[in-house]
């Protein structure tokens, strides 16, 4: 959208959140608040987006880095106008600004692109809204033609204009050229002294501008985060929300209300979801998928017809499909199950690739380990990948069968078809086909006593 510059608004310190973090970096759906309003902006396609930021500048830029936007500090607090103030050199005249909030997350592209339409040369345009309560938000005034006169904050309104239920919801679209002028004119004479942006209006009605109002397809669009209890409250609506969408595309969920996403989700046909599941990151669920009650996933894909039973953790991982997973499995970054693949309870994986029909199914870490397939590797072993200053590989060929508490001291290649007997410490190659083992022999000390307590 050319000629349009955003502004976002990300300096507050936030006291109600009692917190040492910035408000605008408290997670809402997994993502920072901040996030979720740049999104929107950069959607807009505008010339520019420019963030405003103070309170925890250096934490802020350390978390957002990468962002394509520009970074303006507000050394001081003085109001919402001397925020949009300090953006405003890198604004040209012929722009049109659009004023959002970082604490501000779910407003709708479609009611911004509605805003920034109706602005013009002699337009200035605000979003408002009626709420039953309008506790905490600015009045819009009107005059007895229905056109908009001003706006008052709350702490300076008279009781009349206190019961207004138009609320101004602070996001405002105007002319550059003209906003500089009426930015430079703020004065600080109010219950808060600081430079209030919405004093522009008034303004820009003395000066013959027409004052048009945009209202959002639902109050939740609008509705800013000033504590943990209203953030509580919007993250329940922004799951509830998630939860429909995929329901909507087929997926069965046993309890809405417990399922937690934060990410990006897509899933097949037929997926079922239990109760207590969180979904972090890029998720991907292919037909048929099951996962059980407890289980947490992050930037996972998992293929058509595998299940997941309860209590898993599984992060930055591929399962291949009709596999099964659990209970309580934990899969650590870059595991990749090619498919029909049993991973068991109790069992770790990190970095190794497990190939089809293989199976780990009890007490058992594998790491830096490539499997091969129809493997079957026994409760209680232990890949040693790490000798104290670097990792090393573990191979494991076509159909090895690997004994209950085994150690595979890396780096060892076990040989297709070879077997390792039961409580075996492997530090040399397991030639293919062949039985290896070692062991203690195994002695009887006759006529042994166990010691007694002293009486």
């Amino acid at each position: 959208m050319p000629g349009l510059s955003v502004v976002i608004l990300a300096a507050g310190k936030g006291k109600r959140m009692c917190s040492d973090l910035p408000k605008v970096l408290h997670p809402l759906a997994g993502r920072p608040l901040l996030s979720h309003v740049v999104d929107v902006a950069l959607g807009l396609h505008a010339r520019q987006t420019l963030v405003v930021y103070g309170h925890g500048g250096e934490s802020l830029l350390e978390r957002m880095q990468g962002l394509t936007v520009s970074w303006v500090e507000q050394s001081e607090q003085l109001g919402t106008g001397h925020a949009v103030a300090q953006a405003m050199p890198q604004v040209p005249d012929d722009d049109t600004v659009l004023v959002l909030y970082g604490d501000v997350p779910l407003v709708n592209p479609d009611t911004l692109k509605r805003l920034v339409a109706l602005t013009g040369p002699d337009r200035l345009a605000l979003v408002s809204v009626a709420l039953n309560n309008p506790l905490g938000y600015g009045r819009m005034l009107r005059d007895a033609d229905g056109r908009v006169t001003g706006v008052v904050e709350e702490k300076d309104a008279t009781p009349a204009q206190a019961a207004v239920r138009e609320v101004n919801t602070g996001i405002m679209a105007a002319p550059a050229a003209a906003l500089r002028q009426w930015l430079s004119a703020l004065g600080n004479e109010n219950a808060q002294g600081e430079y209030y942006l919405t004093d522009v209006v008034a303004m820009a009605v003395d000066d013959g501008f027409s004052i048009q109002t945009v209202n959002p397809t639902s109050p939740e669009e609008v509705v800013g985060i000033n504590d943990r209890v209203q953030l509580a409250e919007l993250e329940r609506r922004v799951q509830r929300r998630q939860a429909e969408e995929l329901m909507l595309a087929g997926v069965t969920l046993a309890d809405p209300a417990r399922v937690d996403i934060r990410g990006e989700v897509s899933a097949g046909k037929d997926v079922f979801i239990d109760v207590n599941v969180v979904l972090e990151g890029r998720i991907r669920l292919g037909d048929g998928v099951a996962i059980g009650p407890n289980n947490y996933l992050k930037n996972t894909e998992v293929a058509s017809g595998t299940q997941i039973l309860p209590n898993c953790v599984i992060e930055d991982s591929f399962i291949g499909p009709a596999s099964r997973l659990g209970p309580f499995s934990r899969l650590r970054p870059e595991v990749h199950l090619v498919e029909r693949v049993h991973i068991g309870n109790f069992v770790e994986l990190k970095k190794s690739r497990v190939d089809a029909g293989s199976k780990i199914n009890h007490l058992s870490y594998v790491g830096d380990t490539q499997v091969g397939s129809l493997v079957n590797v026994g409760a209680g072993t232990i890949t040693c990948n790490y000798d104290g200053a670097n990792k090393h590989k573990t191979v494991i060929g076509d159909r090895a069968f690997i004994g209950s508490d085994t150690q595979l001291i890396a780096p060892v290649t076990v040989g297709e078809g070879a077997t390792i007997g039961a409580g075996s410490t492997i530090t040399r190659d397991v030639p293919p086909g062949e039985l290896t083992l070692s062991r203690s022999p195994q002695t009887t000390v006759t006529g042994w006593k166990r010691p007694e307590k002293k009486k």
